[in-house]
């Protein structure tokens, strides 16, 4: 079977662009896109295959998908730049910027618990019916109602759909717009990222479908990963919902493809600084490796390191040779690297789902790649 590649490759980086390549031989990659920065600028903006399992129209340059849990990257990065602004303090009270939370013994949970998934909230105790999940005044309230399912701050737990709603609320009482607003004119616009955390109408045209994974994890039901993915439970086929794709949902919704992602995250990697604009301090970027959490998350039961909104890199996680590197990934495969000593931005997303929650060997074979490159 032969796919066709599109987009630009830096003689140096070959090897992730065979690796690439192979992902469509040996992995049954549908279409994909693979983008690294390094010192700010493109090396690597690869594209290929297909839209459709029937394979009848190609994955173009623009083309876009919903990322699941890579878009956590997006919302982070915008409460971290709200932080180093100034505009709101990691170590607060949540409750200081949104008083309704201190609800049901929650006033000790600090800002800094949402972006380590330590807050206790990993899923929703009210049942989310209907159209609950895209309202997103009835999120929060039933969030601000809550009780945590464990003491906040002592262990990690996988916000996996909470976490954007709780980062998004303290961006909305802080700024007066939705997280998605503001990481659009604050991030996304200066640094030309295609990305959007709520997609219009105009956007559906390039926007691809998601192909769901052959299989679906199932944990135990009475369990805290049981109750998290129960409530709200998300069907991998709801981003094809149009409902899916208008609302907000930090933690699960952003539209995009690699090149967008590379793009908003390339300052992250270095200093505060991507394609001629200022985003933040560099002192900000480095806020993401104050280590917030370690050992095993109850929600995803494997050892995991977090720091402020990223995982990051360790014994238990080595994605990078470099200490000062952080990571996220996306339910089905998409997955991003930020690493500050090399200054390198990755990101590889899909439309054909596997049905690991944090990678799969397709991602995590171009970063392997990648880093002998960068070694040769």
């Amino acid at each position: 079977m032969t796919i066709q590649i599109n987009g630009f490759c830096d003689p140096r980086f070959a090897a992730v662009k065979a690796a690439f390549e192979n992902n469509f031989r040996e992995h049954g990659d549908l279409g994909a896109s693979v983008a690294i920065t390094l010192e700010g600028e493109f090396v690597v903006d690869l594209w290929g295959g297909h839209l459709d399992e029937e394979r009848t129209q190609n994955w173009q340059e623009d083309t876009l998908v919903n990322v699941w849990s890579s878009t956590k990257t997006m919302a982070a990065m915008s409460l971290l730049l709200l932080a180093d602004r100034g505009d709101v303090d990691l170590h607060a009270p949540a409750a200081h910027y949104w008083p309704e939370f201190s609800q049901n013994g929650k006033q000790a949970i600090k800002v800094r618990h949402f972006l380590s998934h330590t807050a206790g909230l990993s899923g929703m105790e009210e049942a989310v019916e209907g159209d609950a999940l895209y309202d997103w005044d009835w999120m929060i309230n039933a969030l601000a109602r809550q009780e945590a399912w464990w003491e906040p701050g002592t262990q990690s737990g996988y916000h996996a759909l909470t976490q954007g709603h709780l980062i998004g609320e303290i961006v909305r009482r802080v700024t007066g717009q939705s997280i998605g607003n503001f990481f659009q004119q604050e991030i996304a616009e200066p640094t030309g990222a295609d990305f959007h955390i709520g997609a219009g109408e105009d956007l559906d045209h390039r926007i691809g479908n998601l192909v769901p994974p052959a299989q679906m994890l199932s944990p135990s039901p009475g369990s805290i990963a049981g109750r998290t993915f129960a409530n709200p439970r998300v069907d991998p086929t709801e981003p094809r919902k149009r409902k899916w794709r208008a609302a907000e949902i930090p933690a699960a919704n952003g539209q995009g493809n690699a090149r967008s992602i590379v793009r908003a995250q390339t300052a992250m990697a270095n200093g505060g600084t991507a394609f001629g604009k200022s985003i933040m301090s560099e002192a900000g970027t480095k806020r993401v490796f104050e280590k917030q959490a370690e050992g095993m998350d109850l929600v995803l039961g494997v050892p995991l390191t977090f720091g402020l909104g990223y995982g990051l890199n360790s014994d238990l996680t080595p994605i990078s040779p470099n200490q000062n590197s952080c990571f996220w990934g996306g339910f089905g495969g998409s997955s991003i690297i930020v690493d500050q000593d090399a200054r390198l931005c990755f990101s590889y997303v899909m439309n054909k789902m596997e049905s690991g929650l944090l990678g799969d060997p397709r991602g995590f074979g171009l970063a392997a790649s990648m880093y002998a490159s960068l070694q040769a």
